[in-house]
């Protein structure tokens, strides 16, 4: 029996959750007996939709058995998904919902669908944790990922809609990075305003981006207090991954983070089972994060604010 193959195009080598998607890719590979290729876009659309390209385009028995893309740009590389269909290879998108995917699946029958996490979710579950951790309000710096992907647009409708009125949110933009939301701050930082800035709580849509943001702060505050006050306020963020996001909960670098597994290697899998059992898996599957540590660990680290911070707080928020 042929061996399978499968080309895992994901969106940088720069970000940890982007790398724990490739090693869950290639642990399920090797349960599964399937070789993949995992491919890395640099964060570029373009360049994305041209290395794809060009496995859709080679001559048939070269191709591969299946496409797993976790997309760069916002439209999901709709007219490389349909060329991919049209050449009889099946098409995996991870962590998008896409109208498109149900437009191919109707016309198509390989294995067509995507797996993603529950976004929205995420953003309300990052809500529960600043509440937990402010529970007499207060405020928070917020770094976004890029908003027209999916993570972060239903991230921050999530944490919108959850949050507590109690807790107002700044916000400053990153791109997933740790160099990006470093550079984010370090301009907020040379900002006048940022010095007299009330901030409770630095939060990130992910890990890396708030790993980041504590290193400007490190590097660009003055030495003496104003630099104890930043870097004693908790960092929060997103992806959970064992060896970054949770080990820098468990050694005080983060005060919490939300769980979003790894879904390349689940993709993989049901591709694999799809194509033994000439079955086309459910349009889209979720998978639901969670928070770590515990809502409930986290309420009693919660700071409670003196009459005066709370006035002042008060007074802020009008």
């Amino acid at each position: 029996m042929k061996k399978l193959r499968v080309v895992v195009s994901l969106i940088t080598q720069d970000n940890d959750f982007q790398l724990e998607q490739a090693i869950a890719a290639e642990d399920a590979a090797r349960k599964l007996g399937v070789d993949v290729e995992i491919l890395y876009a640099d964060n570029d659309s373009i360049q994305q939709s041209q290395q794809i390209l060009n496995f859709v385009q080679c001559k048939a028995d070269a191709r591969p058995d299946g496409i797993i893309l976790e997309p760069v740009g916002a439209t999901a590389l709709p007219q490389v998904a349909r060329a991919a269909a049209v050449a009889g290879i099946p098409w995996v998108v991870l962590n998008r919902r896409l109208e498109y995917i149900g437009d191919l699946r109707r016309e198509f029958t390989v294995p067509i669908f995507s797996v993603a996490t529950d976004h929205r979710e995420v953003g309300r579950i990052q809500a529960k944790q600043l509440a937990a951790l402010l529970p007499d309000g207060g405020s928070v710096l917020h770094i976004l990922g890029p908003s027209e992907t999916d993570a972060g647009r239903l991230r921050t409708e999530g944490l919108n809609e959850a949050k507590p009125a109690s807790i107002q949110v700044k916000t400053v933009k990153g791109a997933w990075t740790e160099a990006s939301a470093h550079k984010a701050i370090t301009g907020w930082l040379r900002l006048s305003t940022s010095r007299q800035a009330q901030v409770d709580i630095i939060s990130a849509q992910n890990d890396a981006m708030a790993a980041g943001a504590k290193k400007a702060f490190q590097q660009f505050c003055d030495e003496g207090e104003g630099r104890e006050h930043w870097l004693s306020l908790p960092f929060i963020g997103v992806d959970g991954v064992p060896t970054t996001g949770q080990a820098w909960v468990r050694n005080g670098t983060l005060t919490a983070t939300v769980i979003a597994p790894p879904l390349a290697g689940t993709a993989l899998e049901m591709l694999v089972r799809a194509l033994n059992s000439a079955t086309n898996p459910p349009e889209c599957t979720m998978d639901q994060p969670q928070s770590y540590p515990s809502l409930e660990s986290l309420a009693g680290k919660g700071r409670r604010k003196t009459p005066a911070q709370a006035a002042k707080a008060g007074g802020n928020s009008n």
